[in-house]
């Protein structure tokens, strides 16, 4: 089954686009403590990565697409002469993201505003780059949500996506596994009011197509020269194309 066919709540017959963002406004005040929980820290360094791609190409207007609490956004506010807009379907998780906006004085810089990946509210060749960390699997059409991402980057612009992969190695194949299937759930479960979302995860990951599959899918959707770099023995993958 593909991550598009896979939903938070099952028993529920809404889009899968609603349950995304009923998922993410429903663990929205804890969400920040478990991304870096769970991920040991690393998903900082994984989004630094993405920042030094995006410094080598022309980068003065971004769009962050799933940028839920905008952490990407914020570290992407660090490269001199950005403006980023990020947007997500999760109105709470923008709350909390533009607190953090406030506390560190990114106003000017930084603008979180509700919007669908499906349905991207800007005009065509607007942003020199789009950057989508850890949310394209959610995307409820992966691939119109890549053609509207291609539809706003001006000509020859750069799509960055990372995203959970499935690790092929051992160890860190068989640790994956288990952190993901058996204890992040458990532990989501125990702390979160929302159980549901902690096996979503997992099963959203090992449903998403394998690295050089969806780089094939982001050339079937508006790209050219999709290429990939694992990161962290292959926890996560970072794609990088060109509009074509």
């Amino acid at each position: 089954m593909s991550s598009e066919k896979i939903n938070p709540y099952k028993e529920k017959q809404a889009p899968k686009t609603e349950q995304i963002a009923e998922m993410f406004d429903n663990i929205s005040g804890k969400y920040d403590f478990f991304n870096h929980f769970f991920s040991l820290g690393i998903d900082k360094i994984w989004r630094n990565k993405v920042r030094n791609i995006v410094k080598n190409i022309p980068h003065s207007q971004i769009l962050d697409v799933a940028t839920g609490t905008g952490d990407l956004a914020i570290a992407l506010s660090k490269l001199e002469g950005t403006n980023i807009i990020g947007v997500d379907i999760a109105d709470k998780m923008l709350d909390v993201g533009r607190q953090k906006v406030l506390k560190k004085k990114l106003e000017g810089r930084v603008d979180l505003r509700n919007g669908d990946s499906l349905n991207l509210p800007f005009d065509d060749n607007q942003f020199d780059a789009v950057t989508v960390a850890f949310g394209v699997r959610n995307f409820e059409n992966i691939g119109q949500g890549l053609s509207e991402i291609s539809r706003v980057l001006k000509e020859n612009g750069k799509i960055i996506v990372l995203e959970f992969s499935n690790p092929k190695k051992f160890p860190v194949k068989q640790l994956f596994k288990f952190y993901s299937r058996k204890l992040m759930p458990s532990v989501g479960k125990l702390m979160s009011k929302d159980s549901r979302a902690y096996s979503y995860l997992p099963e959203s990951v090992q449903a998403f197509p394998t690295e050089d599959k969806f780089a094939k899918i982001i050339e079937e959707n508006g790209f050219t020269n999709a290429t990939y770099e694992n990161v962290s023995g292959g926890i996560a993958a970072i794609h990088v194309a060109t509009k074509k």
